[in-house]
């Protein structure tokens, strides 16, 4: 599964403004005592998780940037170019200079679906992502724990669904709604069959289970008007799941995205969670 550059633009100011102060903070104190890290971010999009999450990390940073679609790696060298204050390129290695970090990235392409991330991984002090475990099946994540763990590596990542929705103004087919596209969550995302809302709950359970101790944070959207139209979006991708699962009369969809739509001044909110895991 993939998503389109101009999606992940759209979203982008409401991730970094729904991420956990607790997560980051812990995530900050961790490294706080190295001059260096290099991280490996999975399923990384057009680059979002780096600008969201540099500002917590040593000034001296190595990033691997880890996607299945190399349209969506090309995006992320274009996107953090425009994003950096000074770019130089080390052949194929990005040298951004962002305030006074100075962030190498190298952009890898890789399948994930099996579950093989040790190549991947191997030599990193962080493994991140965003947006990406409620996508994976129980077995991969479980796969992720012992490759990370086997590495004493830190594991840390954000904006996982957690199951819950709500909206303002409320409509009588709201709950409906929540319990298809939960339904839908849950189908073959490309790694298997999904942990959908349970994604942050199967991370805990895999990293405790390998020795790790575990914070958990709240990371919700609530994309009002401020986002432009995120919230439109949100709501059309959201009645587009529904319906594929057929779960809720057709009609009833149909009323709920009017509502929705005539809602000018309305709130979409959406759960996620953030974690972060250490060995103990």
């Amino acid at each position: 599964m993939t998503f389109s550059a101009d999606w992940l633009a759209l979203r982008e100011p409401a991730d970094h403004d729904a991420l956990n102060p607790d997560v980051r903070a812990a995530t900050m104190r961790l490294f706080e005592r190295k001059d260096h890290v290099h991280v490996v971010d999975l399923g990384c999009g057009a680059g979002s998780n780096l600008r969201g999450l540099y500002s917590a990390l040593p000034r001296w940073q190595s990033w691997t940037l880890v996607d299945y679609d190399p349209l969506l790696l090309a995006a992320a060298r274009k996107t953090l170019t425009g994003w950096a204050d000074k770019t130089q390129n080390e052949g194929e290695r990005l040298i951004l200079f962002k305030g006074d970090a100075r962030i190498g990235v190298t952009f890898r392409q890789a399948d994930l679906a099996g579950g093989d991330f040790g190549p991947v991984i191997e030599g990193a002090d962080l493994i991140t992502a965003a947006a990406l475990f409620d996508l994976v099946s129980v077995p991969v994540i479980e796969k992720l724990a012992a490759a990370v763990s086997s590495r004493k590596q830190a594991f840390m990542t954000v904006l996982t669904y957690d199951g819950l929705a709500s909206w303002q103004p409320p409509h009588k087919a709201d709950t409906q709604m929540v319990a298809a596209f939960n339904a839908h969550q849950r189908g073959n995302k490309g790694f298997g069959p999904a942990a959908g809302a349970g994604g942050t709950s199967a991370l805990s359970k895999a990293f405790q289970s390998v020795g790790y101790r575990i914070l958990r944070g709240s990371s919700p959207w609530r994309v009002d008007a401020r986002y432009g139209g995120l919230r439109l979006a949100l709501d059309e991708g959201f009645a587009g799941a529904v319906r594929e699962t057929g779960k809720v009369k057709d009609a009833d969809v149909d009323s709920w995205l009017a509502a929705r739509r005539a809602a000018k001044d309305g709130m979409t909110q959406i759960g996620h969670e953030d974690i972060l895991a250490v060995p103990m």
